[in-house]
Order: C-alpha cells, then sequence, then structure tokens
C-alpha cells in the first residue's frame, strides 16, 4: 500500500467489505462494530467516523445491494406509465411473497430486524426507508403522475410519495403475518392472494377498475419482477 494516506471514498469501501463479511457470518445481531473494525484493519473510533452505528453501516450495505441489482435498474428505466406502476407494485408484492418460501434465510432475517428495529429506537428502519425512499420513490412517483395524466388513476392525497409507502407496508405486513411456523393470519391459504393483494393496492393509490384490469394480467419479464424491495433495497 501506498504511503499516501487512504482515500475517504476507498476507506469507506474497505470498511463496506470487512461488514459484508462479518454480516455474512455472524449475522446483524452477532456482529459488532469493534469486530468490523478489526476486519478492516483500523481503530472502532475511525470506522465510527465513516458510519455512527452498526445500523447504519447495516443499511448502507443493503442499499448498495439494492442500487447494484440489474433487475431493478431495469424498473427504474422503464419510462414512467401505468403500465410501469403496475409492474412496481407487483415487483413489490412478489418480493414479499417470495420471502415466505424461505423464511430462515437472509430476506426473511430482515424483515424480522425491520420489525425489531421499529419496536426499539427505530434506527434502522428510519435509515433503510429513507435510502429506499431516495432510490425509489422518484420512480413511483412519475409512473403515478403518468397514470393520473392519462385516466388510469385518480388523484389520492396530497402526498403521492405516502401511497408508495402505504403499498410497501400493505406487502410487507401481509407477508409477516404468515411468516412464523404456525402463520398469525392465514389468509385461507387463498392461492390468489397476491394478485388479490396487488387489485387492493392498485385501488388504493388511485387506479381505475380498467386500468387494472388492463395490466393486471399482463406478461412480465422475470427479472423485474423481484427487484422491488426494502431489504434488498
Amino acid at each position: 500500500m501506498s504511503t499516501l494516506r487512504m482515500t475517504h471514498d476507498l476507506r469507506r469501501e474497505l470498511i463496506l467489505s470487512a461488514a459484508k463479511r462479518c454480516f455474512a457470518q455472524h449475522g446483524f445481531a452477532g456482529t459488532t462494530t469493534k469486530s468490523v473494525a478489526a476486519a478492516a484493519s483500523i481503530s472502532e473510533g475511525l470506522l465510527f467516523k465513516h458510519f455512527p452505528t452498526k445500523s447504519a453501516l447495516y443499511a448502507e450495505i443493503l442499499a448498495e445491494e439494492c442500487e447494484a441489482d440489474p433487475g431493478l435498474h431495469k424498473l427504474l428505466g422503464l419510462p414512467p406509465s401505468t403500465e410501469t406502476l403496475v409492474i412496481l407494485i407487483r415487483g413489490m408484492v412478489g418480493h414479499f411473497q417470495e420471502v415466505l418460501a424461505a423464511p430462515e434465510q437472509e430476506e426473511a432475517q430482515r424483515m424480522r430486524l425491520m420489525i425489531i428495529s421499529h419496536l426499539n429506537d427505530g434506527e434502522f428502519a428510519r435509515l433503510l426507508f429513507e435510502k429506499v425512499g431516495r432510490l425509489i420513490g422518484a420512480a413511483f412517483t412519475g409512473a403515478l403522475e403518468q397514470a393520473i395524466a392519462q385516466g388510469d388513476a385518480s388523484r389520492v392525497g396530497n402526498t403521492p410519495l405516502n401511497l408508495f409507502w402505504f403499498a410497501h407496508h400493505t406487502a410487507m405486513m401481509a407477508s409477516l403475518a404468515r411468516l412464523p411456523p404456525v402463520p398469525t393470519l392465514p389468509y385461507g391459504n387463498d392461492p390468489g392472494l397476491e394478485r388479490q393483494l396487488c387489485e387492493f393496492i392498485l385501488r388504493g393509490i388511485g387506479l381505475t377498475e380498467a386500468a387494472i384490469a388492463r395490466y393486471i394480467d399482463l406478461e412480465i419479464s422475470p427479472d423485474l419482477l423481484p427487484a422491488v424491495t426494502t431489504e434488498s433495497a
């Protein structure tokens, strides 16, 4: 290594790289800022200059993973339209439904961590929501405004981004109820639950019945559907 002082960005990347290894090996609960600092060969004080808490460090890792998702990049590159809005909602709902297929895997553990964060100081959830909103919010609101302009949706409220969060929370909580080994709400084990949930959300954000019928069953490229999430985003 050169004797020149390491740049801020390079040091930050080395910390993130070390943290990814620690979180992968020990999970969130088993990882400490002290262990991350040791893995990055720096002092804990220097780590805090880049990331003030463990939650901030983990939220940044998840945001980076989301930003690197090629499916998300394709989705965000779609022109704002009613169709894009429906793809976004279907992707969000589909992601949370996929989490249920592997309740002991990393995505499900992240969902549990989000809930725990809400019951404590909320720091982790707050940080992650901020990053997700910054990454996906503009695409959602742009598509919604275009849907309204096309006559495919009516305006609901004065804060379009709130509708994104309402949609996200609905999808996440519906999945959370089915995450335990014995679901708290099985929803009758309805095989059409995912479609019904999408329809419910689309109506809630203002889409007309005609627009929902036009796009709800539209074939969508599989590499778009799993991209939208606050766990991998």
